[in-house]
């Protein structure tokens, strides 16, 4: 059985993006190219946008610090599929763990058109052109995005926690953040298949409710498993 990372509370993110060309992305621009081509050919709806990548990342009393930089997606899903060959690199990225009112946490089964197709976790993104706030990385704004394009909720739905449990694990920086919705379980499931039905290009394809460590599944990743170990 995997260890389990352990989360860091932290009640600041100190994100800056930096004009940084990625040496990986550079160098191995051909076989990218290549891969992404091959990968498209199973999955049509990918598309090559810009992403944002960390490293150099610290923690510094209650606060986690980090360097960001723009990269294409073929570049990412390249250095993820052949096992992080850049180990200076994370994917950093924010997640909104849904909690219902009776305890329940609330994750979303990634559909088969997607680059993670069938993984179990909470909405969640790596960031884009579209959190950059001048220098700023917007992990806030990120998970209300994520949070809304995949289940449907809104701010004024959820309260938001004033800490994000960060979790570091295997080339990748978590940022958690609770969002509580004051509603059951059951009627919170239901009321995000509702959402999911209604759209278009879904990301999801099942919502699934975690009350306790006898629901994990071995398709939620690890740090996804720690957190809920941490809160449930």
């Amino acid at each position: 059985m995997s260890v389990l990372p352990v989360p860091r509370r932290v009640r600041k993110l100190d994100l800056t993006f930096t004009d940084w060309q990625w040496p990986f992305a550079v160098e191995q621009r051909a076989r990218i190219d290549a891969h992404f081509a091959e990968e498209q050919r199973k999955i049509p709806e990918l598309f090559d946008g810009r992403v944002l990548l960390g490293r150099n990342h610290r923690f510094d009393a209650d606060t986690l610090h980090a360097e960001y930089f723009e990269t294409s997606f073929a570049s990412f899903l390249a250095w993820r599929d052949w096992g992080h060959p850049d180990k200076g690199v994370f994917n950093g990225f924010g997640a909104g763990a849904i909690r219902a009112n009776d305890g329940a946490f609330v994750l979303g089964e990634m559909a088969a058109n997607t680059s993670n197709a069938g993984k179990i976790y909470f909405a969640a993104g790596t960031p884009d052109l579209n959190d950059l706030r001048g220098s700023v990385v917007d992990i806030v704004g990120s998970v209300c995005r994520e949070t809304e394009e995949e289940t449907g909720l809104a701010e004024s739905d959820y309260r938001a926690a004033g800490t994000w449990d960060v979790i570091v694990s295997t080339s990748m920086v978590a940022m958690i953040r609770v969002l509580d919705v004051d509603r059951p379980g059951m009627e919170l499931k239901s009321r995000i298949e509702a959402s999911l039905a209604s759209q278009t290009h879904r990301e999801l394809s099942a919502i699934h409710l975690v009350r306790s460590i006898a629901d994990f599944d071995e398709r939620m990743p690890l740090y996804v498993r720690a957190f809920l170990a941490a809160h449930l």
